[in-house]
């Protein structure tokens, strides 16, 4: 199983945009569609209210939600939390949910501010982690998911992250090759299949290197993904 959360806004109790939804649909499909043998589910989340919400964290809470409910619904499945700008902010934080497997953060949203509280990151033990950002992205800076991810590195040596060169926060310039990496990651950490040779070395290696790990161009054309 894979949740999807959708990006957001950082202020706002208006309804979810649905726009920002269908965002995720294809990924959504190509997911399924690369882990068809296994039988892999992909759900895209729809929350309560499009922002963030300061201490409230309604995606968060509804990310949380979400995973009781794909539980209550499927069982004690293998299941992956995946985001993408506030929504990876999201999946990283309900991400210790006991029931979450994996997280894969694409161009995370997260605070800019010196003085706010850094994110939690003890709470992914035990769980493989990816980030991908965009080296261009202008919306969410990418040095902050950079040092999220050396934070998270220090508690879960199971943590890397690949840099998206010249690519802006939507990842549409290399979207063929975030999305095989999404798929090879969700079907190794949910599966066991084998990673690709760049997650294995990513996973591996020490900071900073498995941290800014480059995604080449033509990743994952066998797998057929994109």
């Amino acid at each position: 199983m894979v949740l999807l959360l959708p990006d957001g806004e950082p202020h706002s109790h208006r309804r979810p945009s649905s726009l920002t939804q269908a965002r995720l649909l294809p990924l959504a499909r190509a997911l399924t569609h690369a882990a068809r043998s296994d039988g892999l589910a992909a759900h895209v989340v729809r929350y309560r209210c499009r922002g963030w919400n300061e201490d409230d964290a309604h995606p968060a809470a509804d990310a949380e939600w979400a995973v009781d409910e794909a539980v209550r619904r499927y069982g004690d499945v293998p299941l992956c939390l995946a985001g993408h700008g506030m929504g990876a902010r999201a999946a990283l934080r309900a991400g210790g949910h006991p029931s979450v497997t994996a997280v894969l953060a694409l161009a995370p949203w997260l605070p800019a501010d010196p003085s706010a509280a850094l994110e939690p990151v003890k709470h992914l033990v035990g769980r493989p982690v990816l980030l991908a950002h965009g080296t261009n992205d202008t919306r969410c800076d990418p040095a902050l998911s950079l040092r999220l991810a050396e934070r998270a590195k220090k508690a879960n040596r199971d943590t890397c992250r690949f840099e998206v060169h010249s690519d802006g926060h939507a990842l549409r310039q290399h979207r063929s090759e975030v999305t095989a990496l999404a798929a090879d990651f969700v079907r190794g950490a949910l599966f066991g299949h084998a990673y690709a040779r760049p997650v294995t070395d990513a996973l591996a290696a020490p900071p900073p290197l498995g941290l800014r790990m480059p995604l080449a161009v033509g990743f994952g054309e066998s797998l057929g993904v994109g």
